[in-house]
């Protein structure tokens, strides 16, 4: 039996709570930690979590002598990093929201301290565990479109103005950025691991255009090249209606995509399209991308069951430290880049003010000033993602 401590019970530790659930025989939550420790409490009594004791300071927790194999941290980006490192210097096992922490100096202190301790430090991408998403890079490593040689990435929110009231939100020193961070997290860990491999090249423009209560971006368009000369569009908006998301690839042979959608041309004498497409090909493929299993879990159910696999079984989840890096890097190169106006050769040398903690902060613009805030929201729903 796996003992689970929860660090930070907001809206997201929700979902980390509810797939933990999923697995009784497995695992079972010990502790719930929350610098407000009412909002603790309510999340004790709405899952009934009896055995739970609530703590105010995750340091308090982790020197009181429960029993925790593991923590998972749910906080604000801010505090990923110390609460984590915290963790795994008490012999604790860490899997950590997104992002993995607001700067990459940050990330290699992270794991540093899981080698340091010989613990699982596992970072959450729940969009790989999504049916759609899942089956995109399974169709794109079979090799029937051939090689990606475009990507266009659409990390599309919506938020309203009151969004970025809440105190932390909305600051480039608590939150660590806009959507590009938080947001388009998840889309950029998938093109990292479709391309199977990280960009050379970065440049990117940055915007807020409709929260004048914050000082970071709440959109941004970032263009990225590989050493392949294939180019991936992504864009970061939290002004997008409808919230439509999804990537689409287009590859040697085919266009293929989430929500799923294959295109297939053929040419003509002349060059030109020839009507119908590639008819065969799109056959195939789509008989390929139906044949393909649904996950038995999908989202943060799929990832916490997956990391718990690897604990029972002393392996690597699927989604790992090196893996928070990797999508965080591009994120801080594409931060720099549209503070500077510059296109950026990545990887980011140590020396470079973009990859050390408090590196954007201090670099960073105020597209705003945050004059007024709220402690808490009221306990509402949220959106985690539209791909159907």
């Amino acid at each position: 039996m796996i003992n689970v401590a929860i660090v930070g019970t907001g809206n997201i530790s929700n979902s980390h709570i509810q797939g933990l659930l999923t697995f009784p025989e497995r695992c079972r939550i010990v502790a719930l930690c929350d610098i407000y420790p009412e909002k603790a409490e309510a999340i004790k009594e709405k899952y009934k979590l009896t055995d739970a004791q609530v703590f105010n300071n995750h340091k308090d927790m982790l020197a009181s002598g429960i029993k925790i194999d593991t923590v998972h941290v749910c906080t604000p980006p801010y505090v990923h990093s110390s609460i984590s490192i915290d963790a795994m210097d008490s012999g604790c096992n860490v899997l950590v929201e997104k992002p993995m922490a607001a700067s990459v100096e940050e990330c290699d202190r992270m794991l540093e301290a899981e080698a340091r301790n010989g613990v699982l430090l596992g970072v959450i991408a729940q969009n790989r565990f999504r049916n759609g998403v899942y089956k995109l890079k399974k169709l794109l490593d079979s090799g029937l479109a051939g090689r990606m040689r475009f990507a266009q990435v659409d990390s599309a929110w919506w938020r309203a103005h009151c969004y970025y009231d809440l105190w932390w939100r909305g600051t480039w020193e608590k939150e660590g950025g806009g959507p590009t961070l938080n947001h388009a997290v998840h889309h950029i860990d998938m093109l990292n691991w479709l391309a199977g491999k990280a960009p050379t090249t970065v440049f990117a423009m940055l915007s807020n255009v409709m929260h004048d209560n914050a000082e970071v971006e709440d959109i941004s368009v970032a263009c990225v090249k590989y050493d392949d000369n294939s180019i991936a569009e992504i864009l970061s908006s939290v002004v997008h209606h409808g919230e439509e998301q999804g990537i689409t690839l287009q590859c040697e042979n085919a266009k293929i995509a989430v929500p799923f959608d294959v295109k297939a041309e053929t040419g003509q004498a002349n060059g030109f399209p020839k009507d119908g497409g590639n008819t065969e090909l799109i056959a195939k493929i789509t008989d390929y991308y139906n044949s393909l299993p649904d996950l038995k879990y999908e989202g943060h159910t799929g990832e916490i069951d997956d990391y718990l696999t690897a604990l029972e079984n002393g392996s690597r989840s699927m989604i790992t430290g090196e893996d928070g890096k990797k999508t965080v890097e591009l994120i801080s190169a594409i931060y720099a880049s549209g503070f500077t106006g510059q296109a950026l050769n990545m990887p980011l040398p140590k020396d470079s003010v973009y990859y050390r903690e408090g590196g954007i902060v201090k670099s960073a613009p105020h597209f705003y000033e945050k004059s007024a805030s709220v402690e808490n929201f009221a306990d509402e729903a949220i959106t985690v993602g539209n791909y159907k």
